[in-house]
């Protein structure tokens, strides 16, 4: 995004939202504004919830209770205290709160799909939440409540709180009371009206919010570890024939394909892969080299997936019941989270092989067993006298124990809620969860890749690598020093994950 763009508020006006603009409110306060066409919606939708409220018929949350009390009907003089009671009721979470990116992100997705126009609310709601959005008031949100089926409830009532000047909300990173938080940014606390405080708290939005800021964060790892790998190949003097396009060609993995192209890019005029084309003794490279490209684009594939199901979900109405041009108010299913929830689980997976398999060539390179490689035992300059890069490798193989742990989904353990009436419910906020962590941890490992790898690059010198590689190697260069004598290596890796890494 450039500068005059960043500079442009996003215009919420109905349509799907993209990957990128999620991250652009999320992540560095884009502001938002609610386009015309959307209020136009806004105030039709809000009109036909408005005539069904004289009609005599029951119309679940409108003016009946919720989940399984959804038989008990509820006075016209009662509706908007039921949605205040249904906010307040239902903030019930607990534990540290969510970062503030994700906060940011789920108002924006809340706010995208109420402008929609099928959720019966006043466009002021969704003003409002434009308008926190746009101030920096960020509500407090418990990151534990949410089984991500009947909408992410309890993280939503939360945010729904601070609309009503209650609750707690982050302000220029001062936590205040709701009121407090509102009054500062000159925004009136509102007043919920039938149907409103339930079209605040239906929804996936927090799901669907960690999973576009995740995609965007897979897909810059996966950059990082495709530029890994190319720098290990040369690193360990492997060869670069398993990259030939007539093998992947072959294969007719569409994933597979373009990891090869990209090795064969970064490794283009390597020095490294000609002086020993001739004559090298070995027939084959272990599989952590060899079959990158099908490891590798298996996991890009797998991401693709996941990336499908988000964009999806984030042009969705996911609100219930929903009201239609006709005046009919249906009640269905649209708030479960489980579209997400499994796309959400499979994003732990690939995250899991694009850490293995860099472990597995850390492991290769440090070992020194291979003579042809030209590498020292852990990369020391005096083996015996120095341990070298021995303990990172540890670090990788405990990362990567861990991550094997998480990509066992959540999405398949099932508890049901509401007395019954909710049965079978998501965990989607746990996927995310997991996911957010398997990030983490892949990066640490990707990290600790390009640490060796450069270091190994090193060991070939004068030799140089593709002009590609040699990039990756300098900006490794530029955060981190060439080994010569032990020190100590969690800082390097650190600065790797902080400084590198978001520049890839």
């Amino acid at each position: 995004m450039t500068d005059s763009e960043s500079k442009r508020p996003l215009l919420v006006d109905g349509g799907p939202l993209t990957i990128a603009e999620v991250v652009q409110v999320a992540r560095i306060d884009r502001q938002v504004r609610i386009g015309d066409e959307a209020m136009r919606r806004l105030a039709a939708s809000r009109s036909r919830v408005e005539a069904c409220l004289g009609d005599g018929q029951a119309h679940y949350g409108i003016n009946t209770g919720f989940g399984s009390l959804s038989q008990q009907r509820v006075g016209r003089d009662d509706l908007a205290q039921l949605q205040v009671n249904l906010v307040r009721s239902h903030a019930a979470g607990v534990g540290d709160p969510l970062p503030r990116e994700i906060v940011r992100g789920m108002l924006l997705l809340l706010a995208a799909s109420l402008s929609r126009g099928l959720s019966g609310v006043r466009p002021v709601v969704v003003e409002r939440l434009a308008g926190l959005l746009n101030a920096g008031v960020t509500p407090v949100v418990p990151s534990i409540g949410s089984v991500g089926a009947s909408g992410d409830l309890a993280p939503l009532a939360h945010a729904a709180l601070v609309l009503m000047g209650e609750g707690q909300a982050d302000v220029g990173g001062r936590v205040l009371s709701g009121g407090d938080a509102m009054r500062s940014a000159g925004i009136a606390p509102l007043a919920l009206e039938a149907k409103e405080g339930l079209a605040l708290l239906n929804g996936t939005h927090l799901m669907a919010a960690q999973g576009a800021l995740l995609c965007a964060d897979f897909e810059r790892l996966f950059h990082a570890a495709i530029a890994a790998c190319a720098m290990s190949i040369d690193g360990c003097m492997a060869t670069d024939a398993f990259l030939d396009a007539r093998l992947h060609e072959a294969r007719r993995q569409p994933g597979q394909s373009m990891v090869a192209e990209r090795l064969r890019a970064l490794l283009a005029g390597s020095e490294i892969v000609r002086s020993h084309r001739d004559n090298d003794p070995r027939v084959q490279d272990p599989y952590s080299f060899r079959c990158a490209p099908a490891v590798l684009g298996a996991a890009w594939d797998a991401a693709c997936y996941v990336k499908l199901a988000v964009e999806r979900e984030l042009h969705a109405v996911t609100d219930n019941p929903l009201v239609f041009d006709d005046c009919a108010v249906v009640s269905g299913g649209n708030f479960h989270g489980m579209p997400i929830a499994i796309p959400l689980d499979v994003l732990s997976i690939p995250l899991a092989h694009v850490a293995g398999i860099a472990e597995r060539r850390i492991f290769t390179m440090l070992a020194g067993s291979d003579p042809a490689s030209g590498l020292r035992p852990f990369l020391a300059a005096r083996p015996g006298l120095q341990s070298g890069l021995m303990i990172v490798q540890y670090t990788a193989a405990a990362c990567c124990n861990e991550l094997a742990g998480l990509a066992a989904p959540a999405s398949v353990v099932n508890l049901p809620t509401s007395a019954g009436m909710e049965d079978y419910n998501s965990f989607g906020p746990r996927a995310a969860a997991k996911a957010g962590r398997a990030i983490e941890l892949a990066r640490y490992v990707v990290a600790i890749e390009l640490l060796c790898a450069a270091e190994a690059v090193e060991c070939h010198r004068p030799l140089r690598s593709g002009d590609g590689v040699e990039r990756v190697h300098a900006m490794v260069r530029s955060v981190v020093p060439r080994f010569t004598e032990d020190r100590p290596l969690a800082e390097d890796v650190e600065r790797i994950v902080a400084d590198m890494l978001p520049r890839l």
